[in-house]
């Protein structure tokens, strides 16, 4: 038997699921809007398994991914606002519009030439769809973690000349703002306000992190990590002594953290 296309069988596949007769109820019941929490977790596990270097993981999480995509199209096809070749199509044809130096006759002298040049293009495309002048900040979407979305706002505003020159002012103003939250706990400021300054404080931070060129939501997510390891080695060295966490006193719990911290540094080879 011939070799069906993987991706006719991913769309036929997906057209079955959303059979309102026959199909599955809960991918019936689905919308654009409730399928988005999964897409930004299938996003996520694509991250952890490229992190991990777990490259068997990484094909399936992969797959979970193109889900999505297809899932979307699909609703979209029910609809008649377009399909997945169409999805497809659109992409092939931004990418060539976008990539003149490959599919055309422009050179670049290099990668920052050409990162130049791409983002030309894009304000173009925008002005052309808008029928006005794109902002400095107006391709830059809401939904993105808040880390994520920080650094790309100063990323855009830096490219106009808004930013700082070097680390040691962004340092200096995360300290500012760290003594505003200070001030702001001393006042018993409402919850609304001590947010705003914090906030101010983790836009900061961001800053630093655009400026250190270091992804804040990669360090965070190891940070994270590593708290999590450090963690269970506490509660596995309180299982040994019959005990939980919450049979322990913070004192005993800091000793055993300290404790983790060390080891971990030595199967690191840090010091």
């Amino acid at each position: 038997m011939t070799d069906r296309c993987p991706t006719d069988a991913l769309l036929e596949l997906m057209a079955r699921l959303r059979d309102p007769d026959h199909g599955c109820p809960w991918d019936r019941q689905q919308t654009y809007a409730t399928i988005v929490p999964h897409t930004i977790e299938e996003a996520y596990e694509v991250a952890d398994a490229i992190a991990r270097e777990d490259w068997a993981e990484l094909q399936a999480e992969l797959g979970d991914l193109l889900f999505q995509v297809v899932f979307y199209a699909q609703i979209a096809r029910e609809e008649g606002r377009f399909n997945f070749a169409d999805v497809a199509r659109g992409i092939v044809e931004k990418m060539t519009r976008r990539h003149p130096h490959v599919f055309g006759d422009e050179s670049y002298a290099d990668a920052a030439e050409q990162t130049s040049a791409w983002e030309r293009i894009k304000a173009a495309e925008a002005a052309e769809k808008s029928g006005q002048p794109a902002g400095v900040l107006d391709d830059i979407p809401l939904a993105l973690p808040a880390l994520t979305r920080a650094v790309k706002l100063q990323k855009e505003a830096a490219k106009v000349g808004f930013d700082w020159g070097s680390v040691e002012p962004v340092l200096a103003k995360i300290e500012e703002e760290i003594a505003e939250v200070r001030h702001e706990i001393a006042s018993a400021a409402p919850p609304e306000r001590l947010a705003d300054e914090l906030g101010d404080v983790l836009f900061a931070v961001a800053n630093l992190a655009r400026h250190l060129k270091l992804d804040p939501e990669a360090a965070l997510r190891g940070t994270n990590a590593k708290f999590e390891r450090r963690f269970r080695r506490i509660e596995h060295w309180l299982a040994e002594e019959g005990r939980k966490p919450a049979d322990s006193t913070l004192a005993e719990m800091d000793a055993l953290w300290e404790r983790a911290k060390r080891e971990s540094a030595a199967e690191s080879g840090g010091g």
